[in-house]
């Protein structure tokens, strides 16, 4: 499974996973969490109206179908099998949720953001989960040398 969040590293993660379902045959599953907790926070500290936060999670979906479509391509153009599935909530849950349900035996993960401070580290939801899935965890570095594998797939 690759968790897909819109950032670059989590597309870089998308073309590793890819070749990785490439190379063992294996099924490959792409997870994009729509995070509502972080919306549902900004509306009770008054940041956002409810109005605003509609307009907000219809954003948030399209972002996603986007981007999980966007993956989907990069396996198809390399053949390779994907599932596209999205999730809601806390994005730490959905995670582990998925992983659960799905069986997973790894999970694939862009490189985490730059922690400058505790308070961030604890609201990291992508580490959150590494540190929590019951399966192993594959964190993805290095977007020029994973590009080029990505592209001498067949």
């Amino acid at each position: 499974m690759v968790y897909i969040d819109g950032t670059d590293q989590s597309v870089t993660a998308a073309q590793y996973a890819v070749c990785l379902a490439s190379f063992s045959s294996a099924e490959l599953i792409a997870l994009y969490v729509i995070n509502t907790r972080a919306v549902e926070d900004l509306l009770k500290a008054r940041i956002f109206l409810r109005d605003e936060q509609v307009e907000y999670e219809h954003d948030m979906e399209a972002d996603a179908q986007r981007y999980l479509n966007y993956v989907n391509e990069l396996a198809i153009k390399k053949g390779v099998s994907i599932v596209k599935k999205r999730g809601r909530g806390s994005v730490n849950k959905e995670i582990v949720n998925a992983v659960n349900e799905d069986q997973v035996d790894l999970l694939v993960i862009g490189e985490l953001s730059r922690i400058r401070s505790r308070r961030d580290e604890f609201y990291d939801e992508a580490e959150r989960a590494m540190r929590t899935v019951t399966c192993s965890v594959l964190i993805v570095k290095d977007e020029d040398r994973v590009w080029e594998m990505y592209e001498s797939l067949a």
